[in-house]
């Protein structure tokens, strides 16, 4: 799965020409940041991938930070990520300031 399944919903790259993120974490006491954006909810998977969600735009359809084999901000369907557990799961809300990739 890649985020914005719809390429016309993508709201551009996360990622600078060498290849660093260019998305900034960032802990605000118990919640996280991304790009000064707050994270809602987030997934997990046993690949590596995560997703943050930050605006739900639809029932179950987020808008978000999105870390696979590229990073990207887009849209992604929460029921796609459903059908994939157990290989794909929700993060504890407690856990979220320490989930995803930072340089």
């Amino acid at each position: 799965m890649r985020a914005g399944n719809t390429s016309e919903r993508i709201q551009g790259r996360g990622l600078t020409a060498r290849g660093e993120s260019m998305a900034k974490f960032e802990a605000r006491g118990a919640d996280l940041y991304i790009n000064g954006k707050k994270v809602l909810r987030a997934w997990e998977s046993f690949t590596g991938w995560y997703w943050f969600g930050v605006e739900e735009a639809e029932p179950k359809l987020w808008f978000g930070f999105v870390q696979g084999i590229e990073e990207e901000w887009g849209y992604f369907d929460e029921k796609e990520l459903e059908s994939l557990a157990p290989k794909v799961w929700e993060i504890p809300k407690a856990n979220l300031i320490y989930s995803g990739r930072r340089s």
